[in-house]
């Protein structure tokens, strides 16, 4: 029955789980199955159509095991493979994270003045700037690639001095392209953990936006309510580095994993 099917996650490696915490939070009552494609990340550094291959078969993956509702967890994959997954997949709902992300950063900001921090190829597909201009014609948006983010958040290094470094490098890049932003988007899954840096960083009257939570809401709107009221259960699926996944993604999550829970797939 649908109530019982669960909602399909997937990202390339673990910056996704901090949508499936949102996730977790706006639908307790949810099964769900998370994958990482953790064998081929980063996908930032990718081809669009690298990109639309990889998050075909992770998709597909996913709609094999019976999902009822596919959350593409990636800001890259969104911005390259959203449409052909929702054509792919239809009449499954497919929701990407930027629109719900370009949403939260039209609601947040209030001169106009956007800048996002995103991986390479979201930077380069503009994905940002139109979903932005599409809400609001006449923002300012200042999109600046942030690639080693990712790296440092599949490390686990999201404080201490190379982060601190790293957020003070790009801030200063995106500040020198934009001459001033009043709101800054985390424009990847992989950079919330670093959002204690960027408050520390960036002027007190600057708003941050992350788009787990908005995306949590378009899902459970588009949903029909979830019959059970305690949480369902959660499966765990990674293309490799099961340990690495338990060790990093816990921290993402908010509680311990167990690398033993985490079930290995080959998506070649």
């Amino acid at each position: 029955m649908l109530g019982e099917r669960p909602i399909g996650v997937f990202d390339s490696g673990i910056g996704g789980l901090t949508v499936l915490r949102a996730l977790l939070e706006a639908l307790p009552g949810e099964q769900f199955l998370y994958l990482g494609d953790t064998a081929r990340l980063p996908y930032g550094t990718k081809t669009a159509a690298t990109v639309e291959r990889y998050a075909l078969q992770a998709g597909s993956e996913l709609v094999r095991r019976g999902i009822k509702c596919l959350v593409v967890a990636c800001n890259t994959a969104s911005s390259a493979a959203l449409p052909m997954l929702r054509r792919h997949f239809a009449p499954l709902p497919v929701q990407g994270v930027i629109e719900p992300g370009a949403a939260a950063a039209v609601a947040a900001s209030r001169g106009g003045r956007i800048g996002v921090l995103a991986t390479e190829a979201t930077v380069r597909s503009g994905a940002y700037e139109q979903a932005i201009h599409a809400l609001r014609p006449d923002a300012r948006v200042t999109s600046i690639a942030a690639t080693l983010f990712v790296a440092l958040a599949e490390e686990g290094w999201t404080d201490g001095e190379v982060a601190m470094l790293t957020a003070r490098r790009y801030l200063e890049e995106l500040r020198a392209a934009s001459g001033g932003i009043d709101t800054l988007v985390l424009g990847c899954t992989h950079f919330p953990p670093f959002m204690p840096l960027f408050r520390e960083l960036l002027p007190p009257d600057c708003a941050i936006v992350d788009s787990a939570q908005t995306t949590a809401a378009a899902v459970r709107a588009a949903l029909p309510a979830a019959r059970r009221t305690a949480p369902g259960p959660l499966r765990l699926l990674a293309t490799d580095g099961l340990e690495r996944f338990a060790r990093v993604g816990g921290h993402f999550l908010g509680h311990a994993l167990d690398p033993a829970q985490i079930e290995r797939v080959d998506l070649a």
